[in-house]
């Protein structure tokens, strides 16, 4: 099989979860399109050296151009003609627990660690090999993720209602 042939059937195969993978990462369905395609950009040009497991490859690129992204990127606020549509939750909105907003309160380290091992449901080490970190940096970043996440107002249950007897 040709590398090109290869890597469409990749590009197939695995571009929905990796998309997934890159709108968990970055809370944005624009940048989470423009992460894959430049992923899978990078991915090409190191194709034919990939011999294990392209997706380990290709789920590093993600989260490496993610974490670098995030430093560069300006938060200002630009103006627009219309407003766009508000994107959908994790959680329904009814019980008052909004899992993606508290999410998107951790830091970019913190939250592609949470990606990976629970919504992608790698192992610790598999996520420290994509983060290009030690097994203790990624236990200490999820303890530290889920401290965060048990405070976070956006989590707190909501009481039952009371029936009127």
């Amino acid at each position: 099989m040709t590398d090109d042939v290869a890597f469409r059937e990749f590009v197939v195969a695995r571009s929905p979860g990796l998309l997934r993978t890159a709108y968990l990462l970055t809370h944005d369905e624009g940048l989470a399109e423009d992460l894959l395609q430049t992923a899978l950009t990078k991915a090409w040009f190191a194709w034919g050296r990939l011999n294990d497991d392209p997706l380990r490859y290709v789920r590093r690129i993600l989260v490496t151009t993610a974490v670098s992204w995030r430093r560069r990127r300006w938060v200002g606020e630009q103006p627009v003609a219309r407003l766009p549509e508000t994107p959908g939750r994790l959680v329904d909105s009814s019980t008052g627990q909004d899992l993606w907003a508290a999410i998107g309160r951790l830091s970019p380290r913190q939250r592609a660690v949470v990606v990976l091992r629970y919504y992608e449901d790698l192992s610790e080490a598999e996520t420290a090999e994509l983060l290009g970190c030690s097994v203790g940096t990624v236990k200490s970043q999820c303890s530290k993720a889920l401290a965060k996440l048990r405070l976070d107002a956006a989590l707190e249950p909501v009481p039952e209602e009371r029936s009127g007897s």
